[in-house]
Order: C-alpha cells, then sequence, then structure tokens
C-alpha cells in the first residue's frame, strides 16, 4: 500500500510506502500528481519515507511504478529519500540518472530534515 499526500502550496508530494507496492498503489497519485502538474510547471519535491524498501508485489507493481516515474522525470526538482534502507544509495545512484531532480538519502529519523532541505531549496 503506499500513502501519499500532496502539499499543492508547497509544491510538494509526500510518498509512504506500507507494505509491496501494487500497479493500484499509483493510479490515484498519478492522477493528483498529473491534476496538480495541469496547473503547475513542476513538483517542487517528493520525499518518500519508509523504514525499509517494501518492494514490489508483482511485476505489474514494477511497471506502474517505473511508468510513474517515467511520465513525471521532468517535472520534479528534488526527491528525498528518507530510509534505512540497505538499498538506499543505489536508490540515490539510480534516481539521478533517470531524473532530472536532485537526489538526496536522509536516515528515517531524519524527516524533518529532508523536509527542511526541500522547502529550503
Amino acid at each position: 500500500m503506499l500513502n501519499y499526500s500532496l502539499m499543492k502550496p508547497e509544491g510538494i508530494l509526500l510518498l509512504e510506502p506500507h507494505g509491496p507496492l501494487t500497479e493500484q498503489d499509483f493510479d490515484g497519485v498519478s492522477q493528483d500528481v498529473d491534476e496538480f502538474l495541469a496547473e503547475h510547471p513542476k513538483l517542487h519535491g517528493v520525499m518518500i519515507q519508509s523504514k525499509d524498501f517494501p518492494g514490489w508485489e508483482n511485476w505489474a507493481g514494477f511497471s506502474a511504478h517505473m511508468g510513474f516515474v517515467r511520465d513525471h522525470r521532468h517535472q520534479v526538482e528534488q526527491i528525498a529519500l528518507v530510509t534505512d534502507s540497505h538499498l538506499a544509495g543505489m536508490a540515490e545512484f539510480v534516481g539521478r540518472h533517470i531524473t532530472h531532480a536532485e537526489v538526496r538519502h536522509f536516515p528515517f529519523t531524519e524527516d524533518a530534515m529532508a523536509m527542511q532541505w526541500l522547502h529550503a531549496s
């Protein structure tokens, strides 16, 4: 399950995965982000917060995730990865190569610092 909220005045998307990601997880978030981007040129930031990376339920979940990234990769300025997952370094590296966003990793307990970074830039 993917919980999300869009802080519209700030243009910041908060993503909190809880359990393996599914294809359906990206339906609502894609629609809300697309509606926001119809009125704004970019998302100022995305904060992904999860103690550990939950993975995907199946290939459809992975495909929906990659489709979401592909469709929005030019419209995000910054990505804060807030996690203690051992995959954080790899995700930060890959994120820098498949998006135009500045990507930065923060320990899971440093969510306030990550949000401050998104607001400050």
